[in-house]
């Protein structure tokens, strides 16, 4: 059996995507990695994670959308997963979890 890659991301990767990586972390079925999008975010987004990702999250449709305007190449034939996941949590917030449950189950085989 072959571990999926997955990518997370949101604009900081501070909350929303770190969470989702800690949550999965560990995981004997998938490889996870976060990122953010932002100048100011703790791990900047590269090409490489992108190349290295099975499949990818985003928070919201606006980071979506910058990792279009910055690596449209990179992103050729990679499905974007919009989970639609506003920036209103905590770090490790029970209810983040749960709505990251939820959003993920479509798409993922093991949670």
């Amino acid at each position: 059996m072959t571990r999926q890659k997955l990518l997370f991301i949101c604009a900081r990767n501070k909350i929303r995507s770190l969470t989702a990586e800690r949550m999965l972390q560990g995981s004997p079925h998938y490889d996870v990695r976060s990122r953010g999008v932002a100048r100011a975010a703790r791990v900047r987004l590269t090409a490489g994670d992108i190349g290295w990702a099975d499949h990818i999250f985003v928070m919201e449709k606006q980071h979506k959308d910058r990792m279009r305007e910055g690596f449209a190449e990179a992103l050729r034939g990679k499905p974007i997963v919009v989970l639609f996941i506003e920036d209103i949590y905590e770090p490790m917030d029970p209810a983040l979890l749960t709505i990251l449950r939820e959003r993920l189950a479509p798409h993922l085989e093991h949670l």
